[in-house]
C-alpha cells in the first residue's frame, strides 16, 4: 500500500514566508493546509497548489478550536503567523501593539500547538517549526515589544525540545534576519516609503529563501532534528548592523 504524503500546516499563510512555505512544501510533494485570516488568499494559494485553505486567526481560541475540528491528520506545523507593530521606545509603547505582538507570535504558537498536539503525535515524523527572529536573540532600540515576543518565541521552542523529546516530535527554530516581506508594511502602518527604506542599499532576503530553509529542515530524515537555524542577507551582520551601498 503506497504510504500517503506527509501533511503540513503553514499558519500565516497568506502572504511573506507563510505563502511561500506552501508552494515550497508543496513542490516537495507535502500535502499543504494554509491556514490565516485572509482566507481568500489561502483558497486562491491552494487552488494553485492543490491543497486546502482553512481560516485562522492565532489570537482566538474558538478559532484555533475550530482548525482543531477541521484537521485530523498533521505531520509538520509551521507557525509562520506573527509579525511587528511600531517603533517607538519602551516609555512611549502601545500597549495594545505590545499585546498584539504577544498575542501572534507567542501565544498563537501555544494555542495552535496545544489544539493540534493529539495529531501530531499521530502523525509521521512530526515535526514543529517556529518562524522566529534574529529579533529572538538580539535586541535593538524601539524594538522591546516585538524583541520580547520573539525572545519568548526563542524560549518556547527550546522548551518545547525538551518537553517532546520522548515523543520523538521534531521542533525546529527557523529565524530569520532582514526579509522584504509586508512585514515592514504592516509594521509601519503601511507606509511605503518608510518599510523601503529599511532595506535601502542592500539586497534582503526573499520570502522564498526562508521558505527554502524551512523545507530544508523538514525534509531531514527522522532522526535529524536541526534545532535553531539563523538565516541573514549577506549584508547584515547583526539586527542593528548591515553594509549598505550608498
Amino acid at each position: 500500500m503506497k504510504e500517503r504524503p506527509r501533511i503540513a500546516l503553514v499558519t500565516g499563510a497568506s502572504s511573506g514566508i507563510g505563502e511561500a512555505t506552501v508552494r515550497v512544501l508543496a513542490t516537495e510533494g507535502f500535502e499543504t493546509i494554509a491556514a490565516a485570516r485572509r482566507l481568500e488568499r489561502c483558497q486562491r494559494l491552494a487552488a494553485e497548489v492543490g491543497g486546502r485553505a482553512l481560516r485562522l486567526d492565532v489570537s482566538d481560541r474558538a478559532s484555533v478550536a475550530e482548525l482543531a475540528e477541521a484537521v485530523s491528520e498533521v505531520d509538520v506545523v509551521v507557525h509562520s503567523a506573527g509579525g511587528a507593530l511600531g517603533l517607538d521606545p519602551v516609555e512611549d509603547a502601545d500597549e495594545g501593539g505590545w499585546r498584539e505582538m504577544w498575542e501572534s507570535n507567542v501565544a498563537g504558537v501555544m494555542r495552535v500547538t496545544k489544539a493540534l498536539m493529539a495529531a501530531l503525535r499521530a502523525g509521521r515524523d512530526p515535526q514543529i517549526v517556529i518562524v522566529g527572529s534574529v529579533a529572538g536573540v538580539e535586541v535593538y532600540e524601539g524594538g522591546g515589544g516585538y524583541t520580547a515576543a520573539k525572545y519568548a518565541a526563542h524560549a518556547l521552542a527550546q522548551t518545547l525540545r525538551l518537553e517532546l523529546l520522548a515523543d520523538e516530535i521534531r521542533v525546529t527554530e527557523v529565524a530569520p534576519g532582514m526579509v522584504e516581506t509586508e512585514f515592514s508594511l504592516v509594521r509601519f502602518e503601511g507606509d511605503s516609503e518608510r518599510a523601503a527604506d529599511v532595506y535601502r542599499g542592500l539586497e534582503p532576503l526573499r520570502a522564498g529563501d526562508v521558505a527554502d530553509a524551512i523545507a530544508f529542515c523538514v525534509t531531514r530524515p527522522a532522526h535529524v532534528d536541526v534545532d535553531y537555524l539563523g538565516i541573514k542577507p549577506t549584508a547584515q551582520a547583526t539586527a542593528k548592523i548591515a553594509y549598505r551601498r550608498e
